[in-house]
């Protein structure tokens, strides 16, 4: 595995030399073209010049930062060379907080954080010490010309840095229009019994990408017809009715959850589906 950089991790007075690796893959997308639909002519895209509609090749194109309307300032790498903040090589912790105190919303991107030479005991008090304290480092690194907060976690043997988003990079739900009643306790009852039955380990290995799967079905079928159009799919369900009965679909869904009843993609059964069918077409 390659290293994005190679720098150390900063917090009082002790640096521990490391390295930034991924820690994620890329999703496995099906990509696509676009084609002229009259006779499927790959669509290419260009870099045109405002000033004139010529195309720039890549070797002449620059980096700039529009200061007022039409007027810019061409950074050269140099130029971001002369950024020079400790941050820039190095994972600043500045705190160390409980992790059960911050919002999931906050954390975005994972990498790993390995020792380089000399850093190995160092790396590993570190380790040692977040796991038993139950808290992480709350840093500042810079990663692909941005800086970002971010969380030193221990995970297993390794440490992890995980990127933050900054505060006011979340939006407000407040904008949103949420609803303020308070649930029967007949509902809630049945719902945390639904919740309790339905409850399992978290194992991540067991969900798929079967929308993946599917479309690639399609996309075989139609090649094997030669591009023509598929016959229709079959209908799926029923549609719903405009009326949510919460109670009695709630009761249909523990009886079939405590009887094992047939899951769907999501992992919910077809009666906590139609619950969840009925709102959308409701709130349609």
């Amino acid at each position: 595995m390659r290293a994005i950089w190679k720098g150390s991790i900063s917090f009082g007075l002790v640096n521990i030399p490391v390295g930034l690796y991924s820690a994620t893959r890329p999703a496995s997308e099906i990509k696509f073209r676009m084609l002229r639909e009259s006779d499927n002519s790959p669509v290419k895209y260009k870099r045109i010049a405002e000033a004139d509609e010529r195309e720039v090749p890549w070797e002449h194109i620059v980096k700039g930062y529009e200061f007022e309307k039409g007027n810019f300032v061409v950074l050269t790498e140099e130029d971001f060379e002369h950024v020079n903040i400790k941050s820039n090589q190095t994972v600043d912790i500045k705190e160390f907080v409980a992790l059960d105190e911050i919002d999931p919303m906050f954390f975005d991107q994972p990498y790993f954080l390995a020792p380089e030479k000399g850093g190995d005991k160092a790396y590993g008090l570190l380790r040692e010490a977040l796991q038993r304290s139950n808290k992480v480092g709350i840093a500042k690194v810079v990663v692909r010309t941005r800086e970002h907060i971010a969380a030193v976690k221990p995970l297993g043997n390794a440490l992890v840095l995980e990127l933050m988003h900054f505060a006011d990079e979340l939006a407000d739900p407040k904008s949103l229009r949420l609803p303020a009643s308070e649930p029967g306790k007949k509902e809630m009852t049945m719902a945390e019994s639904l919740i309790e039955t339905m409850s399992g380990k978290w194992e991540p290995e067991k969900y798929k990408d079967e929308y993946r799967a599917a479309l690639m079905k399609v996309i075989e079928e139609k090649i094997a017809a030669g591009g023509k159009t598929l016959p229709a799919p079959k209908a799926r369900a029923a549609k719903p009715t405009n009326v949510v009965d919460l109670v009695e679909v709630l009761k249909q869904s523990l009886a079939e959850s405590k009887k094992g009843g047939a899951r769907n993609a999501k992992g919910e059964s077809k009666a906590s589906a139609n619950v969840r069918h009925m709102k959308h077409r409701k709130a349609a």
